[in-house]
């Protein structure tokens, strides 16, 4: 299984169209958002992708009512500031990340193989114990200037990070 992973798009639309060409181009069998959308567009634009998306609130969202709603109407499951799923046996954290402290608490916690994470635009891929924590990096391109996701492969145990075109 093949999951991919996004953060930080900031409202690009043109890196979002790119993300959905790759992740479908690669089969995903899910889509994980760590947060930072920004506006309700941006997800709708994202759940054009041929598999679930999840995903949770970055600090600079807004209008979050009207994101729940949206979500709810093109199927996208929106988990609010924080999520866990469990993806082929595999308990994952979804979280934005601003706080290192929490981020780091789980993956040290035991409770969790992989926490997704985003906040800080850096693409970055680490262990603590048995947990590994991903960063995707920022699909938006904006700070680095470098426009990011990846793809975990779970059968692998692998990560991917990929530079949008």
């Amino acid at each position: 299984m093949r999951v991919g992973l996004i953060s930080d798009t900031h409202d690009n639309l043109s890196a979002v169209d790119l993300a959905v060409k790759v992740f479908n181009e690669q089969d995903v069998s899910a889509v994980l958002h760590a947060g930072d959308w920004c506006a309700p567009f941006t997800m709708v634009r994202l759940s054009r992708v041929n598999c679930k998306v999840y995903g949770v609130f970055g600090n600079v969202d807004g209008e979050r009512e009207f994101m729940k709603v949206k979500a709810r109407e093109i199927g996208v499951e929106l988990l609010g500031d924080f999520g866990e799923l469990d993806l082929n046996g595999f308990k994952v954290a979804l979280i934005h990340g601003k706080n290192e402290s929490i981020v780091e608490a789980l993956a040290r916690s035991g409770m969790y193989s992989f926490v997704v994470r985003g906040h800080t635009h850096k693409a970055k891929v680490r262990k603590i114990g048995n947990c590994m924590i991903i960063n995707p990096g920022e699909a938006c391109g904006y700070l680095t200037g470098r426009r990011t996701i990846a793809i975990l492969d779970l059968e692998a145990m692998d990560v991917k990070i990929i530079e949008l075109a």
